[in-house]
């Protein structure tokens, strides 16, 4: 029930982009057609869980040990930068027309805050559950990361569906472009502001 709990809180209540504001540059950015936001989208996922992992790991066995923890970000951030370059070396060799289908993704994912939030969040915050209050555990931090990384996948296509059908209508010429997209995206912020009660 706990791991159900975390994965509809990081997915729907606590969603990385509606609710946190974070990965917004490539929200925006990659968001105009839904292929690319699928692709974008399954990126993130695959590097968000995977890279949660490690840095999990490296906090509490490297870092932490070692009372190195002021070395958190940098380290951080090259483990997530190493961890895109290895998908890209491996998607290069094992599946070339996946890799161009997402090679300009990939690098992306390197910049994306989100990804470097969800890694610092899962090992400095403390989360209640059963009325105490504590770090997780890595099997707990992996699951927030894959639901965090679904809930950025969700938002991202739901936008680009809405984009898609947005440049199919007449919009007032102020407004078009980046103008409705803000606008839009806050009024998806406020409907998932509407999950809240859920979990």
């Amino acid at each position: 029930m706990k791991y159900i709990i975390i994965i509809l809180s990081t997915i729907l209540v606590n969603n990385v982009i509606f609710a946190q504001f974070l990965g917004i540059c490539p929200f925006i950015g990659t968001s105009k057609k839904t292929s690319t936001a699928i692709g974008m989208g399954a990126a993130v996922i695959f590097v968000m869980t995977l890279a949660t992992l490690v840095t999990w790991l490296t906090q509490y066995y490297i870092l932490k040990p070692l009372k190195i923890e002021f070395l958190q970000t940098i380290a951080f951030i090259l483990i997530i930068a190493a961890l895109v370059q290895m998908v890209e070396i491996i998607l290069k060799k094992i599946s070339p027309s996946l890799y161009t289908a997402l090679g300009v993704f990939l690098p992306l994912i390197t910049t994306n805050c989100a990804v470097l939030g969800v890694a610092i969040t899962v090992v400095t915050k403390e989360f209640s559950y059963g009325g105490a209050s504590r770090i997780l555990n890595l099997g707990e931090s992996v699951v927030y990361a894959a639901g965090t990384a679904f809930g950025f996948a969700l938002a991202l296509i739901i936008f680009a569906g809405i984009r898609e059908h947005i440049e199919l209508m007449e919009a007032p010429k102020g407004m078009r472009g980046v103008p409705i997209a803000l606008i839009t995206a806050g009024i998806l912020a406020l409907a998932f502001m509407g999950f809240t009660g859920i979990v």
